[in-house]
């Protein structure tokens, strides 16, 4: 068997989690011997409805499990979540934002190096077919260069778990997914319900629109001889969050991390560029890897 814990549970992945784990053969030796949640009330629906252990404090999984799981709402608290359990070197599950702080990407990143932790996470959208279907193309230069792009995606920044950095990273990530993880600089500027960025690369520009609490996802790449662009949903047949889980599953079986600890980080700095732009009101540079 294979010992998990699932930390931050007040998400709606650790729901979807343990329903994959209790409700399918795929994974039926995983162990989950504990959920945690500071909001207590999240931890006890979880209990009731897969019997589930309730840790009283996250630490109480030290020394116990495989693997672990951190899906807190909250950026702020997955650095602190993981650190008890950094010297183990077990593999980890992090849910977007990995962090909000870029001094604390720097501090996890090379924490998560120095012990050889194997990582997973950050936006689900990432394991979208159609994201995976655009980024091949770019990469393959399917159709020529590529010459721009524009992806959409929601933004709920009006609550207690991070502001912008809450919904972010989706859209972010569906960026550099596809775009290449790494734009010079960027510039944002909020219109009416809609915060609007500018991706600026080195050779194209890609355009973002957040719209505010409208859930609806779409990326298009411009190449030299076609326009592609396509709604992203998951699917029982290409389910994003099962993607990811199935993903995690492999760390706990011994397999390699699918990124590398500066590419899952990369979206951090991108968002603080934004944050940086939208209070400035101009262009603002990706400081990557700078606490």
């Amino acid at each position: 068997m294979k010992r998990i814990a699932i930390i931050g549970c007040e998400n709606s992945h650790a729901d979807t989690f343990l329903n994959f784990i209790y409700n399918t053969d795929k994974y039926r030796d995983v162990e989950v011997i504990g959920v945690y949640s500071n909001e207590p009330a999240a931890a006890k629906a979880l209990n009731e409805k897969y019997g589930v252990a309730v840790m009283e404090n996250y630490t109480d999984a030290l020394g116990k499990i495989d693997g672990l799981v951190i899906t807190a709402r909250h950026g702020d608290l997955h650095y602190e979540y993981a650190k008890p359990y950094l010297e183990s070197g077990i593999p980890m599950f992090i849910d977007k934002p990995l962090t909000i702080k870029a001094s604390d990407a720097v501090a996890f990143m090379n924490d998560l190096k120095a012990n050889a932790v194997r990582v997973t996470g950050g936006s689900s959208l990432k394991h979208d077919i159609g994201v995976k279907t655009l980024k091949a193309e770019r990469e393959n230069l399917v159709d020529g260069e590529t010459l721009g792009g524009f992806v959409r995606a929601p933004l709920n920044a009006d609550n207690i778990y991070g502001g912008f950095y809450f919904y972010a990273p989706h859209l972010v990530e569906v960026v550099s997914e596809v775009f290449g993880r790494y734009p010079v600089s960027v510039e944002a500027k909020r219109v009416g319900k809609t915060t609007n960025v500018q991706f600026n690369y080195e050779g194209y520009t890609v355009h973002g629109t957040f719209v505010d609490d409208n859930y609806v996802y779409y990326a298009c790449r411009f190449a030299d001889k076609s326009v592609k662009g396509m709604n992203l949903e998951s699917t029982d047949e290409h389910n994003w969050f099962e993607s990811e889980f199935c993903e995690f599953y492999a760390l706990l079986n011994g397999a390699p991390s699918p990124v590398s600890y500066e590419d899952i980080f990369s979206s951090v700095f991108v968002m603080n560029a934004i944050d940086r732009s939208l209070a400035s009101g101009g262009e603002e540079s990706v400081k990557y890897f700078e606490a």
